[in-house]
């Protein structure tokens, strides 16, 4: 048994309605039950009162998934020990609403200009928030710590400009300096791989909640020494378990992360045997494909008590929508990069695709040619 000297440092707080929007708790102000705090291993549920209790940091971010009818100015935070208090402001959702799904941002000095295209689109139209599944900055896999964190403030600051919400998840791109051979970064870097993601943009999975469906970011780069491939990872599978376990059965789950579940562009790109990314890679000795999610399979069953009707990806830089039948609902659906067009048999346009929901339905989607 851990002493209390050995113990982990736990993590305690409150979540709640702050009526004045000023971010502190007040006098009056109450606290706010049922709401969903995770620190990216463990999921607890507040209590009547709004407080929480996590066993440790986690991955040192500590965060809730916001409820249906709250906007929270900061649904994250870093955190090794102590206590974190998260401020929610009413704001009721409509079941007809309209969001936003961009990818592959890939943001430079160069491509700036594109990104702000998205946001003048985003400014007039108004939709709900925009969702961006990953790939957010030029590189960070194979440069050193002072370029990867140029881009990392560009995009942190072209984003926070836009006047509705950004959910963001990482792509391959995001992994600071795992290409060591080519990054000369450290394994003991302190923002080596994920960290430096964790460091700007908070969890590399969460959810949330809007007009009755439940949006889950995931994270399905995982990484193999220096390489990176396509696979949701054993403790995101548990968080995801867990994060599901506090939503009641029925609900429509929307999930939105980098490298596809299920894709056919590869089948266009066709088989490549060279560069830093070909299409196959070995795991434990066992051939897989690297560009989709290798172990679909587990994700599945965590899911099949709900209504997931929508997979977003990004990762292929083509607007791409696959369904399969009556045996599976889901919607494969990838979209096309902002930074811009892409060459090859078939070529791509630039864009984003932007999605309606009408009384809890989800469309097929819009794709919106960025030029």
């Amino acid at each position: 048994m851990l002493s209390a000297r050995q113990a982990p440092p736990t993590i305690s707080g409150t979540v709640f309605v702050d009526a004045n929007g000023n971010g502190i708790r007040d006098t009056g102000e109450t606290g706010l039950r049922a709401v969903a705090v995770s620190n990216q291993f463990d999921v607890v549920a507040t209590a009547d009162d709004g407080s929480y209790r996590l066993s440790g940091p986690g991955t040192g971010v500590v965060f809730i998934s916001a409820p249906d009818g709250y906007r929270a100015a900061r649904f994250w935070t870093k955190l090794e020990a102590g206590n974190a208090d998260f401020a929610l402001v009413r704001q009721p959702a409509s079941p007809d609403f309209a969001f936003v799904h961009a990818s592959d941002t890939h943001i430079s000095p160069q491509s700036l200009p594109r990104v702000e295209k998205l946001r003048s689109w985003v400014t007039g139209e108004r939709p709900a928030f925009v969702l961006v599944s990953g790939d957010l900055v030029q590189d960070a896999l194979r440069v050193g710590e002072i370029e990867a964190r140029g881009y990392y403030d560009l995009y942190v600051k072209a984003t926070s400009s836009f006047p509705v919400p950004v959910w963001s998840v990482p792509g391959n791109h995001e992994n600071f300096g795992i290409e060591r051979h080519l990054s000369l970064v450290s394994a003991t870097h302190p923002l080596y791989g994920k960290r430096m993601y964790r460091s700007y943009l908070g969890p590399t999975y969460y959810s949330f909640n809007y007009g009755g469906i439940h949006f889950v970011g995931l994270d399905s780069v995982d990484v193999d020494d220096l390489w990176y491939y396509g696979h949701v990872d054993n403790p995101q599978l548990t968080w995801l378990k867990a994060d599901l376990s506090l939503v009641p059965a029925g609900t429509q789950i929307v999930t939105f992360n980098h490298i596809p579940f299920v894709t056919a562009a590869e089948s266009i790109s066709g088989y490549r045997d060279d560069s830093p990314a070909g299409s196959v890679i070995r795991i434990g000795g066992k051939p897989q494909y690297r560009h989709s999610v290798s172990n679909l399979a587990e994700v599945l069953p965590l899911l099949a008590p709900y209504r997931w009707t929508l997979a977003l990806g990004g990762h292929i830089h083509r607007y791409e929508t696959l369904r399969f039948g009556s045996s599976v609902a889901t919607r494969f659906n990838q979209t096309a990069a902002i930074v811009g067009p892409t060459p090859g048999t078939i070529p791509a346009t630039s864009g984003f695709t932007v999605y309606r929901v009408r009384g809890g339905a989800i469309d097929d989607g819009t794709f919106v040619p960025l030029q």
